[in-house]
């Protein structure tokens, strides 16, 4: 049996702050799927976590010699996205053989376990090297920065060989080829342009009369846009998320809302998020200049735009302006007045920094909103979490 086994060792995940504070990096979605579903999707196998030595994925992370057995192991960096050339030359490797590529001596390994040294070192017979550019993602930044890549692969992983439901005839679209439409959708008096990328809209999604969706553009299962909503690519909606106002390039994860008016650019959105009505953000300084973004190792330079950065359960109130790059932590609930700090950690209670969310009443709160999508909080999320709340 062959199987896909996912390591974090060369993706400094915490550079990836604050979404793999409640995730490994394979599960962050960028473009139509996680780079997990990609990878799973594209070689056809399932996939597993390597142990860490940490907390996350308790369930689901082995040590690698255990998860080998009698089988043959893809192991592959979380951070890195399949491409048709990549997944064509992993699907080449033998065990002992391994990909380089861009000076990157270890893209992807195929082992058994007799190519198992030690816990830290597997033995290589013969390296293969990728005549391409890598794509990884390496900082949240990147995840809107390749979402538009991300998406045209995605959309040809998902829709080869087959054919889309029918568009209602109440909607215009131009560049029809690029559109797919999966089976229970439902778009009635929508205008789609397809001409500058692919609009893929999901099983059971509803898209409501007046939207103006343009491409690159993902719209998840079960997705909600609603009424009059202006969505530029590159953007993914992603399932059971709820859309409206103006969105441009930009990601929501799953079960997140931003269900009214006001602006989101360039931006990432967790899981289990809220963006209040008339939430704004600025993904562009007013003198023009590049964006500098906090990190847990000092402020990076961005580029022109960067809007916000939120990590998952966190919501903001009614109005709310969010400052150009600003990033926020897992579980915090953003409201003051003026524009927000750069930088809001996780579990906060207000913008002014003074009180901070108390633990059970953030589970309780979490635990209401998963309700009113069916959901409910796992005990596995109340272990990290309170991880989260003790050491960031």
């Amino acid at each position: 049996m062959k199987k896909i086994v996912f390591t974090e060792e060369f993706c400094q995940p915490e550079n990836l702050f604050p979404f793999t504070l409640t995730r490994q990096v394979q599960d962050i979605r960028v473009g139509i799927l996680t780079i997990r579903e990609k990878w799973e999707l594209a070689l056809g196998l399932p996939s597993f976590d390597k142990f860490e030595e940490d907390y996350k994925d308790l369930d689901r992370s082995m040590v690698l010699d255990q998860q080998i057995g009698k089988d043959i192991v893809y192991l592959l960096h979380g951070n890195i996205l399949p491409t048709p050339g990549l997944v064509k030359l992993v699907k080449k490797l033998k065990p002992g053989e391994c990909i380089s590529a861009g000076g990157k001596e270890s893209v992807a390994y195929c082992i058994s376990r007799s190519e198992i040294v030690d816990a830290n070192k597997i033995k290589v017979s013969k390296v293969l090297e990728l005549d391409e550019e890598v794509r990884e993602i390496c900082y949240p930044w990147d995840i809107f920065q390749l979402n538009a890549f991300a998406i045209g692969l995605d959309y040809r992983l998902l829709t080869k060989n087959r054919q889309s439901a029918s568009l209602d005839k109440t909607s215009t679209v131009s560049g029809a080829a690029g559109l797919f439409i999966e089976k229970g959708a439902l778009v009635k008096h929508a205008i789609i342009n397809c001409e500058d990328g692919p609009v893929y809209i999901g099983k059971n999604a509803l898209v409501m009369e007046g939207c103006l969706l343009r491409g690159p553009l993902s719209i998840g299962e079960n997705a909600v846009v609603k009424m009059g909503t202006k969505i530029y690519g590159a953007t993914t909606i992603g399932p059971s998320c709820t859309a409206g106002g103006e969105i441009k390039n930009s990601i929501l994860f799953a079960n997140s809302n931003k269900a009214h008016d006001g602006y989101l650019g360039d931006s990432v959105i967790g899981a289990w998020c809220n963006l209040g009505a008339g939430t704004t953000n600025s993904n562009l300084k007013n003198n023009a200049s590049c964006v500098q973004v906090w990190t847990p190792k000092g402020e990076q330079t961005v580029g022109l735009k960067c809007g916000v950065i939120m990590g998952d359960y966190s919501r903001t109130a009614i109005n709310t302006a969010i400052n150009t790059g600003t990033v926020i932590g897992v579980s915090a609930n953003v409201f003051g007045q003026g524009l927000t700090p750069k930088f809001i950690p996780s579990f906060s209670w207000g913008t002014d920094g003074i009180e901070r969310y108390r633990y059970d009443k953030a589970l309780e709160d979490i635990a209401n909103w998963k309700a009113l999508k069916g959901g409910a909080i796992a005990e596995n999320e109340k272990i990290i979490l309170k991880h989260i709340f003790d050491h960031y």
